[in-house]
């Protein structure tokens, strides 16, 4: 597959190290823009005339949608969140031509877009449907492995917030152990690092949610209730 890393290399005679900088760099920003299309704000804002972030939680994220606004507009916020983190980790590939160093620092840049989005006023969302959609792409075994744990938290406990926090902390460990096991096809330490780094973002971001838990005053999801109409 031709990439823009080969074609400048290829055809234009670029220094590779300046190429590889000069993909990297693609990789930061167009992913981070990327990223910043936060469609919970979207949808609240287009949809409902409203914004996510002044009910609930406060978070534009799938749960606090769910919890206000209902089903449709969780799932849509849900499924595009996860379409854009896809797209950014390609465009990375599709720049650097190395899946694992472009894929996974593409994906890193669009989870940091989503949380602090620039057209959003930097207050976004808490990137764990664009980070799971980020690990679907790059390793489809360890998100089937993480998402089996998350649904058996959620499911046990009725915490969202709890579910994703565990994810997180096992995602940089099962990175590694796949890869020493040699079940992960782009190597041990620069996935590993961009895992850990994501992973702590997203429990930094959760840092409300781990105090509430602790004082057992977390909201739990109920997927029977209905979503709050907008007054």
């Amino acid at each position: 597959m031709s990439t823009l890393y080969s074609f400048l290399i290829d055809k234009l005679n670029f220094n590779p190290n300046l190429t590889m900088a000069i993909c990297i760099i693609l990789c930061i920003v167009v992913p981070y823009l990327i990223g910043s299309v936060n469609f919970a704000l979207v949808i609240s804002n287009r949809v409902f005339k409203d914004d996510i972030r002044e009910h609930g939680s406060g978070n534009a994220g799938m749960t606090n949608m769910l919890r206000t606004y209902g089903k449709a507009a969780a799932l849509g916020t849900l499924v595009l969140d996860m379409v854009k983190a896809a797209i950014a980790v390609f465009f990375g590939h599709l720049i650097c031509g190395q899946f694992g160093l472009g894929g996974y620092t593409a994906g890193l840049f669009c989870v940091i877009g989503h949380m602090f989005p620039v057209f959003f006023k930097f207050r976004g969302g808490k990137g764990v449907a664009t980070l799971a959609a980020m690990i679907l792409t790059l390793d489809p075994g360890c998100f089937i492995f993480l998402l089996l744990i998350f649904i058996t938290i959620v499911a046990t406990t009725k915490y969202v917030s709890l579910g994703a926090i565990i994810c997180c902390m096992l995602y940089p460990i099962l990175t590694y152990k796949l890869a020493m096991a040699g079940l992960s096809g782009w190597g041990v330490g620069f996935p590993v690092l961009i895992s850990f780094i994501v992973a702590a973002l997203v429990i930094f971001m959760h840092r409300e949610n781990i105090k509430r838990i602790i004082n057992h005053t977390e909201n739990k999801i109920s997927f029977s209730k209905k979503g709050k109409e907008k007054k």
